[in-house]
């Protein structure tokens, strides 16, 4: 079942009654005064609140938590800088956590190489959807070794992004840096929710990654697993660009977009899949890969446009 991802960006008070979450909209002008309404806990995948005027009783949060979903907290820029997951989210997840901490170096480095190598394949599919140049980045993909000890997803990057939004804008990828940076962080932070809450949700450990290991990061597997995603956050802020002029400021109609990318259509395996469920795929695969019984990590590929 495809969970619902709701966006809160007017004052409302969050409730619980009957495993509902009851939504009573308090703005002060007359659009934001609409009718109450109610919305079953079990539907629920994410919750956005990008307001200040929110609030959202404990009874609601313990009874989101406890039905898988995941909350995010958003700054006053309006970009999400706060994930709330679940405590627990799978019966075997003592056993996954002790494979997870006591993964062989190897494992680790065949799964990373497997994750880098789907990552440039979508990077690719994508440059070849917007007739840009992709010959560079199809030549790294040939040499990506175990662990990618020569780096071939940063070579890979500097091409990609040299080349995805046309040469001629000379778009440079900084976190802080110019539009469309602002759409590709707020994409790239609902995707790491979606991921974060599939690998809860497989048993694993959000925290224990494969190839990122930064002390002060809770989410290095999320962020090591969403790597072969973040053409599907591009795709999404390419077809925004192509509708809108003005891109400093991030619309409701953006977001709507960006918070959409959990039912865009993937193909993984030989099914095509909402992504959302195709995250669940690549935590469980990687999941069954600590433990021994699976070799390889599930991960999407972008379907190419006009053939959804």
């Amino acid at each position: 079942m495809i969970k619902r991802t709701l966006l809160f960006s007017n004052p409302a008070y969050l409730s619980l009654n009957n495993n509902q979450l009851v939504i009573e909209f308090r703005g002060a002008h007359p659009e934001q005064q609409r009718k109450n309404t109610t919305i079953p806990i079990e539907d629920i995948g994410i919750v956005v609140l990008d307001e200040p005027r929110l609030t959202i009783t404990q009874a609601a949060i313990s009874a989101l938590l406890d039905a898988k979903a995941v909350i995010l907290s958003s700054a006053k820029n309006h970009l999400p800088n706060g994930l709330m997951l679940p405590l627990s989210g799978n019966t075997l997840q003592s056993q996954i956590f002790q494979k997870q901490a006591l993964a062989a170096e190897p494992t680790k480095k065949q799964a990373w190489k497997q994750t880098v190598q789907a990552k440039i394949r979508n990077q690719i599919r994508l440059l070849d959807c917007e007739k840009q140049d992709s010959a560079s980045v199809k030549f790294i993909l040939k040499n990506v070794k175990s662990g990618d000890s020569t780096n071939c997803e940063g070579q890979a990057a500097v091409h990609y992004w040299k080349n995805i939004f046309g040469t001629e804008k000379k778009f440079v990828r900084e976190r802080e840096g110019n539009p469309p940076n602002n759409l590709l962080n707020y994409g790239y932070s609902i995707l790491r929710a979606i991921i974060a809450r599939a690998i809860v949700c497989a048993g694993l450990h959000p925290t224990l990654g494969i190839f990122h290991h930064n002390k002060y990061n809770a989410y290095c597997l999320a962020d090591d697993l969403m790597e072969p995603y973040r053409p599907f956050v591009d795709k999404a802020v390419l077809e925004i660009m192509a509708k809108n002029e003005n891109l400093n400021d991030i619309t409701k109609q953006m977001k709507a977009r960006l918070l959409s990318l959990g039912i865009d259509d993937v193909k993984i395996g030989s099914a095509r899949r909402p992504l959302m469920l195709a995250a669940s795929q690549t935590a469980t695969s990687f999941a069954r890969l600590i433990i021994g019984e699976e070799q390889k990590i599930y991960y999407p590929e972008l379907i190419p446009y006009g053939k959804i």
